[in-house]
């Protein structure tokens, strides 16, 4: 789940707040807000510690909510990321070659 869906639950719709009110309170500008509750835009370190000083969940909890958003997103495309595994032995015998 995209971590602007938390906001809106846990922040917004828990004290009755629209989100011109809400983007008042966190010092930002609607847009700014309404890009991170429609999962346009994620939450930035900044926003962290505003979401923190006005509802006080903890800045760290919001940066690995979006963290874990983001590896969960990349996992899912995890096979079209291609890496060769790296073994010392290998690299042993390369470095061995170059000499």
């Amino acid at each position: 789940m995209h971590p602007g869906t938390t906001v809106r639950q846990d922040c917004l719709e828990k004290n009755g707040l629209s989100v011109t009110d809400a983007a008042r309170v966190l010092g930002v500008d609607r847009q700014t807000l309404s890009n991170l509750l429609n999962a346009r835009s994620g939450i930035s370190p900044e926003m962290a510690i505003r979401l923190e000083k006005a509802f006080g969940i903890p800045a760290r909890e919001w940066l690995m909510r979006q963290l874990d958003h983001e590896l969960a997103e990349v996992r899912q495309r995890a096979g079209d990321i291609d890496v060769e595994p790296f073994s010392t032995v290998k690299a042993s015998i390369d470095g061995r070659k170059g000499r």
